[in-house]
């Protein structure tokens, strides 16, 4: 698996980062989740670069054909519930045709610390041979996203594969790179070094989706 760390090489996804990560400033869920729109916006064309183009004639008003290269693979963008909406959001506003595929994934509590990934409900189109792009900001211990991607290949067996996160823990890309197939991308703004007990990445930021839409019970 081919990991893109965006940490390495500083730009406005560091400066986005540090927003969302901010406890004076990720308070303002508006701007939270806006923030978490632009990264995925960034994303979206840092991933563009990677794609496959066709040279196609356009017409133009002057009356002649200009040689203009356009998006060559179908695109599919899945995410997981309900942290990921506002991040996925970003990616559709500049994959503007791609299909969608959503996926609800949840932490089933046994005891306070110990629990089980469950997945409710799946919405797909058919993947065969697709780039599938499946994202979700947070990527604590990476049961959540390999889970949600074994459901999706339900759908089909896409053609390329790209993970989209916007924290994820170490332990997670090394979960996630002995899982995935070894042709698979990994794009994440930034790698933190832990997750605590509770499985929350430190330093994290919290919660996304109790950022994003308020707590819940």
């Amino acid at each position: 698996m081919k990991v893109h760390n965006f940490a390495e090489h500083p730009s406005l996804v560091s400066q986005y980062l540090a927003e969302i990560r901010d406890i004076n400033i990720q308070v303002d869920r508006l701007r939270f989740r806006r923030n978490l729109e632009r990264l995925g916006e960034i994303f979206a064309y840092e991933i563009s670069k990677t794609l496959t183009y066709n040279t196609v004639p356009v017409s133009t008003p002057l009356g002649v054909e200009a040689q203009c290269q356009v998006l060559g693979e179908p695109i599919v963008l899945a995410t997981i519930f309900r942290a990921g909406v506002p991040f996925h959001s970003g990616f559709l506003r500049y994959f503007d045709n791609a299909e969608n595929a959503f996926v609800s994934a949840y932490r089933k509590y046994k005891e306070k610390e110990n629990f089980d990934i469950c997945i409710e409900y799946l919405a797909s189109p058919h993947l065969d041979g697709k780039t599938l792009i499946l994202v979700d900001p947070m990527l604590a211990t990476g049961a959540s996203m390999e889970l949600s991607y074994r459901a999706l290949l339900t759908k089909g067996n896409p053609g390329k594969l790209h993970i989209a996160s916007v924290i994820a823990s170490k332990k997670a890309v090394d979960y996630l790179n002995s899982v995935l197939p070894d042709d698979a991308e990994l794009w994440v703004g930034v790698i933190d070094d832990q997750i605590n007990a509770h499985s929350y990445i430190v330093p994290g930021l919290g919660d996304a989706g109790d950022l994003a839409y308020g707590t819940k019970e």
